[in-house]
């Protein structure tokens, strides 16, 4: 069943990146959440987005900013290293509180409590209008590879950061998106280096699942591409956005 879930959740989360402006690895990881430990869910987020964004490598790498990818693209990967070794260390910790609601025991870690805080900080970014708006001097990028490289590695929210960062990089569309998706590839490739040694080898992983939420994903970027006109995008960013809510204070509270 669990397999069924998440692969149906990796491809609505990957059409949903058309509609709601938040990134795959944002709509994924609280699905898988809810089956794995938080660490073994980013790691296995993590490969599916790294495998939507080699398609999109290809596709799209020529227009890429060369500057950018070296002022901004190396902190990023250094501070995605250190955002995945925290990772690890958090997850290493069982407890940070406890408390007894309805005679049933709650126990919060302090990955899941992180994560939880995270994913809502990053809901409140995408829909205040003062974020969405916001875009950050170019001379400010290597600080931008430093906060996206090291929310990527910790969490895989790397997008908001980056968005920010680049809008005021004197790119031109192509090379804007295709600039974006280079660097969360080398965000990826930094990170699955530390999770291949900490979470990737765990036996809680089923790579079968892994290859169809993967296979799901590429289908719902297809399906999405095709209803991006078609649909009420204000609708569908508040629903995604509600949703992501519940389940980050699910995960601060215990109930996940």
């Amino acid at each position: 069943m669990e397999l069924y879930i998440i692969a149906f959740a990796a491809f609505v989360a990957s059409l949903l990146t058309f509609f709601s402006g938040f990134g795959l690895g944002t709509l994924l990881m609280p699905i898988v959440a809810i089956f794995f430990p938080p660490a073994i869910a980013i790691a296995i987020t993590a490969v599916v987005h790294f495998a939507n964004n080699i398609l999109k490598f290809f596709l799209v790498a020529k227009n890429a900013d060369a500057k950018v990818l070296l002022y901004f693209g190396v902190p990023a990967v250094i501070f995605a290293f250190l955002g995945a070794y925290l990772l690890g260390f958090l997850s290493a910790i069982e407890v940070l509180y406890e408390y007894m609601l309805f005679d049933k025991s709650f126990v919060v870690t302090p990955i899941k409590f992180v994560i939880g805080v995270l994913i809502l900080f990053f809901v409140l970014i995408e829909l205040l209008p003062y974020f969405s708006k916001m875009s950050v001097n170019k001379k400010w990028l290597p600080l931008g590879g430093i906060l996206s490289g090291f929310f990527g590695g910790l969490s895989g929210n790397q997008g908001a950061f980056r968005s920010m960062f680049l809008l005021k990089a004197g790119l031109n569309k192509e090379s804007f998106i295709a600039t974006g998706v280079v660097l969360a590839v080398m965000v990826d490739s930094a990170r699955m280096f530390i999770y291949k040694e900490s979470f990737l080898q765990s036996s809680d992983i089923e790579w079968q699942m892994v290859v169809v939420a993967t296979i799901a994903a590429f289908l719902g970027t297809i399906v999405g591409n095709k209803l991006l006109k078609k649909v009420s995008i204000e609708f569908i960013r508040a629903l995604v956005s509600i949703l992501l809510t519940i389940i980050s204070l699910s995960l601060v509270s215990g109930v996940i």
